[in-house]
């Protein structure tokens, strides 16, 4: 038996695929914008409010604060540890005469 025809799931089916539903967003940079509905399947653009849900605890965390550069952040610590002091210098230390 000999079948010419046959459609496949799998190599056949690959050849087919050439027409693009995702571009790259705006917001969140990712390849999720889907071009006809308009909207990005991973940070819901164009809405106002960014697209979380508590099942994805992986996706929150990639997106979180202390995932990006955190220019105000990192020196929040220091600064609140020494009472938020600005324009003041450092005491000399004394070396001890022996």
């Amino acid at each position: 038996m000999f079948y010419p025809l046959i459609c496949t799931k799998g190599t056949t089916s690959f050849g087919k695929r050439h027409n693009k539903s995702h571009t790259s967003c705006r917001r969140c940079g990712k390849v999720s914008y889907h071009i006809q509905k308009k909207t990005c399947s991973s940070c819901g653009y164009p809405a106002k409010k960014m697209r979380n849900f508590n099942w994805g605890q992986k996706a929150k965390g990639r997106r979180t604060v202390g995932t990006g550069r955190m220019r105000y952040m990192k020196t929040l610590t220091r600064r609140f540890k020494n009472g938020f002091r600005e324009g003041t210098q450092a005491k000399k230390m004394i070396a001890s005469k022996e």
